[in-house]
């Protein structure tokens, strides 16, 4: 099937319809997660803040605090989630940190942060 559509010229098997959807399924997905980070920072410094309107002595300073840091901590996560979904930003993290394993290849049935074949050394056997 591949042949026959290079015989005649088609860019790509996948439909334009189908790359559309693909395209809004991964949109989907980050929004998603983003409100589900979101609720699950502001969650504990909303449960904090309603048990210190009803039992003061129970939300002690600490407690509070820590609640809004946690909270506040979702302005770091949001870049994250956009960053680590962006596929160019994926390739550009794989190429400057192989460590993190944030391989691209494969990823979403498309090959955007391809580098090229990674060649592994033969060992040599000179003991």
């Amino acid at each position: 099937m591949r042949e026959q559509a290079k015989k005649m010229g088609v860019k790509s098997l996948r439909s334009e319809e189908a790359q559309k959807t693909s395209a809004e399924c991964r949109l989907c997905k980050v929004a998603l997660m983003t409100v589900t980070l979101w609720f699950m920072a502001w969650t504990p410094y909303f449960i904090i803040n309603w048990g210190g309107m009803f039992n003061k002595p129970m939300v002690t300073p600490i407690f509070s605090i820590w609640g809004s840091v946690f909270a506040k901590a979702n302005a770091v996560y949001n870049p994250i989630v956009y960053a680590i979904s962006h596929p160019k930003y994926r390739a550009a993290l794989e190429k400057k940190l192989p460590c993190l394993a944030c391989a691209t290849e494969g990823r979403d049935g498309s090959d955007a942060g391809s580098t090229g074949t990674a060649q592994v050394p033969e060992k040599s056997e000179s003991a």
